[in-house]
């Protein structure tokens, strides 16, 4: 099977998210090879997972101030501050029987997707189920997954950069004032990419391209015009919809 792999660009939040729906939608009907995309987010945004309530986690007023955009996952998992130059983020979509069947399993499998291409800069991470991803015990990417109509969508974040004070800015974390030992309390729990390499941000796209196309057949590709149309039609009255962003 040959996988269809669309190169990193940055990309607002809704239409990230229209983008893997409709990917999702042409993947289970035929009209697409299973995909592998790379993105980053501009502007910076929150993303929170399908069950989670978008005024209890996030500072809505902050993000307004901030320019950052707020919108609901059709994943699971929790609240995520995705900043424009701190992260590299991806999106697996393919049919159920080209991944192992059991849900930690597919995590396994395309978090060592991640680790491959981290171990080419010379970081060693670790899978860390159900959806995390370590080096040296500290998450430096969370992962998320669906699965819809035989199809899996997986996306997850890897940490290039973290601007810890803006995450809690946007993030309902906590109701104490940022300090030092809640700073401290998220070093200790959270690292980064530039905590162990000085690669750029591309050079980062670069590693993990080449850890996911490892042992595939693969071409590189871009949407199709049906997907195109279909992102844009679901980021406009889905995506940026009180009703889907607040429907809890």
């Amino acid at each position: 099977m040959e996988w269809r792999v669309i190169k990193l660009r940055p990309i607002g939040a809704y239409m990230n998210m229209g983008i893997d729906e409709a990917v999702m939608e042409s993947v289970r009907d035929g009209r697409a090879d299973p995909t592998i995309r790379f993105y980053t987010w501009n502007p910076s945004a929150v993303s929170i997972g399908r069950f989670q309530s978008m005024r209890e986690e996030v500072n809505i007023g902050r993000c307004k101030e901030l320019g950052v955009d707020c919108v609901r996952r059709i994943t699971g998992g929790g609240a995520v501050y995705h900043d424009r130059n701190g992260e590299v983020t991806y999106s697996v979509i393919a049919p159920e029987r080209l991944l192992p069947k059991g849900i930690r399993e597919s995590y396994r499998e395309i978090c060592g997707w991640v680790i491959s291409g981290l171990a080419s800069i010379g970081i060693r991470a670790e899978f860390a189920p159900i959806n995390d991803i370590t080096v040296n015990g500290k998450k430096i990417s969370g992962n998320a997954q669906t699965r819809k109509d035989g199809i899996v969508l997986q996306h997850g974040t890897i940490l290039y950069d973290l601007d810890i004070k803006a995450m809690f800015g946007v993030l309902n974390v906590s109701r104490e004032k940022i300090s030092d030992k809640a700073i401290k309390s998220v070093e200790e729990r959270v690292t980064r990419v530039l905590d162990y390499s000085s690669v750029s941000q591309n050079g980062l796209y670069l590693a993990l391209l080449s850890g996911f196309v490892r042992n595939k057949e693969y071409k590189m590709g871009e949407l199709t015009a049906d997907e195109a149309s279909r992102s844009e039609e679901l980021a406009g009255s889905v995506y940026r919809s009180d009703q889907w962003n607040f429907s809890r």
